[in-house]
């Protein structure tokens, strides 16, 4: 997905560059353990509305949940290719 890495490295810029008032660069300056926790949020968010059953909050809530991996993988170095490889390895 190509939206998908544009936004990693919008990510990685921050993490490289970061930007006054950035959320993004908020969440990677509090560190590991609150961008966990918003993963954790994100995914119960996820969760909820998916039992909702609304189509338009669940793509919400999964764009909010992806970005927050993203940010996540950012800050644990963890590039996209290599969840890529990780992907590939788990197909049968």
């Amino acid at each position: 997905m190509q939206i998908m890495d544009e936004l990693y490295r919008v990510v990685i810029d921050r993490k490289e560059h970061p930007v006054e008032g950035s959320y993004t660069n908020y969440l990677l300056e509090k560190g590991t353990e609150k961008i966990a926790k918003k993963v954790g949020e994100e995914a119960v968010e996820v969760a909820i509305a998916a039992a909702k059953g609304d189509r338009s909050e669940i793509i919400g809530e999964i764009a909010d949940l992806q970005y927050h991996l993203l940010v996540l993988m950012a800050d644990r170095d963890i590039t996209l290719t290599d969840l890529e490889k990780e992907l590939r390895s788990r197909r049968g």
